[in-house]
């Protein structure tokens, strides 16, 4: 069983980087020990996305007068929207499962690990080992939930994002331990049902890794829909002894108690590294991640890695550029490095958040002086038809050359208009160019537009 590729983990990083190196006529397989598709399609991006669009149908029925429609009776049904997202997973799994037939590319199932000449170890669901060898072989184990010593998961009270899914039935409240994308779009969806939410957090603003003005903005309107938040506040202990979860916390106030059904922990992601044949065959690791060229080649040849197991964003699309860019350097193409500066990132509550590049405050400290630009969506024809008047866009450029260094935007579908700005920055779109570039009315990526004027003091409905 010789191939000139394996692929360890069929994530959204492995899965396309088998699909592309097929492609370019390379003999592959791929090793999954769960199911196809990884954790994103499985247990992330896809069912989490399901189940926030059932929030957003229920909250629409709920404020359907402010539209003129008159609704009796609706209520949510927890099991059914559990169910739904459930089935929206094994869809899309069985559409992997169809790409890989159709691209000719071998499924292994089971437990892969490295050994030293080009040889890849796969322990089967039935406990037997088998043997294979490939010219090159690719990690992609993907990550999984992060735990804090004084945060230990039991799977009933003290829960992750796979749990946060699949709960039997809705807790009546919910601490949510962690506001980054996982925490915010789970605090949106439990809140959105009725759950009463609390949000702690570490650091003093929510998303912490977006722009201060987003953050600000996040805060105010998860506070107007009812979910409470703390942040500037460390989790001490939980105790789990009783019906339900004592959370103790330190605030800068002092020491506090707050009481829920079910602590979810959001604190990021931790990579799997372990049991994959790392010690063994000598491969260099770096801060808790696989260290590896612009090309994703480790330190042993015909190894390399990808995903959330390398530096870089823990992202699906991050995994699938990366899988994509390392495929085609095995196969003798040329590609470019990719560009970490211009990846977009994408949260999934309401209002949602979209940016790519510099936030101000980073840009300033990179020596840059800035133009700023704004644009409210109050201000926005389509957002107030829509009822969608949260939120605004927001653009960062170089004074001096009008470099587009950044966007953040929040607010009703910018995780759809954040594409532009990713184009913009590749292809080195100016301001001005923004600006002069025609969009289409009435939409809500007007407000691109209208934040870029902003900043060269040309902005119209403002």
């Amino acid at each position: 069983m010789n191939y000139d590729i394996i692929i360890i983990g069929s994530g959204p990083g492995g899965y396309v980087a088998a699909i592309r190196a097929a492609q370019l006529g390379l003999k592959v397989a791929i090793v999954e020990r769960e199911s196809l598709g990884g954790i994103c399609l499985n247990w992330g991006c896809i069912p989490t996305k399901a189940l926030l669009k059932s929030a957003n149908v229920f909250e629409y029925i709920t404020h359907a007068a402010d539209y003129g429609i008159k609704v009796q009776g609706s209520e949510a049904d927890f099991g059914a929207i559990i169910k739904r997202s459930r089935g929206v997973a094994e869809g899309m799994s069985k559409g992997v499962q169809f790409l890989m037939k159709k691209n000719k590319i071998d499924v292994i199932m089971g437990t892969g690990k490295i050994k030293k000449g080009g040889k890849v170890d796969v322990l089967g669901p039935d406990g037997s080992s088998k043997e294979y060898s490939a010219t090159h072989t690719i990690l992609a184990t993907g990550g999984r939930s992060r735990e804090l010593p004084n945060l230990k998961q039991d799977g009933k009270k003290i829960i992750g994002y796979r749990q946060a899914m699949v709960l039997p039935e809705q807790p009546k409240s919910m601490v949510v331990v962690g506001s980054g994308a996982i925490g915010v779009e789970f605090a949106y969806f439990y809140n959105a049902l009725g759950t009463k939410v609390t949000i702690v957090e570490y650091l003093d603003n929510i998303v912490p890794v977006e722009d201060e003005d987003i953050s600000k903005q996040l805060l105010r309107s998860f506070k107007k829909s009812g979910i409470t938040i703390m942040t500037g506040t460390n989790v001490e202990s939980v105790d789990t002894s009783g019906t339900g979860c004592k959370v103790q916390v330190k605030t800068a106030a002092g020491t506090e108690v707050i009481e829920c059904d079910i602590v979810l922990s959001a604190i990021g992601v931790s990579p799997n590294l372990e049991n994959i044949g790392l010690e063994e065959v000598g491969i260099q690791i770096e801060k808790g991640r696989v260290q590896v060229d612009d090309f994703y080649k480790t330190n042993i040849e015909g190894v390399y890695a990808i995903g959330d197991i390398v530096k870089g964003q823990a992202l699906a699309h991050v995994a699938s550029a990366e899988g994509i860019i390392c495929v085609e350097k095995i196969a003798g193409h040329h590609p470019e490095p990719l560009n970490y500066n211009n990846i977009p990132g994408c949260t999934y509550c309401s209002p949602e958040i979209a940016s790519v590049g510099y936030t101000e405050k980073a840009a300033k400290e990179a020596g840059y002086e800035v133009k700023i630009g704004k644009f409210p969506f109050s201000a926005s024809g389509k957002a107030s038809a829509a009822g969608a008047k949260d939120g605004f866009v927001k653009v960062i450029f170089d004074a001096k050359y009008g470099e587009f260094l950044g966007a953040h935007m929040i607010g009703t579908n910018v995780t759809e208009m954040i594409a532009e700005v990713v184009v913009a920055r590749k292809l080195e779109t100016t301001g001005m160019d923004i600006v002069k570039t025609v969009h289409p009315h009435p939409t809500m990526s007007e407000a691109i537009m209208e934040a870029a004027a902003d900043a060269y003091g040309e902005v119209i409905h403002l």
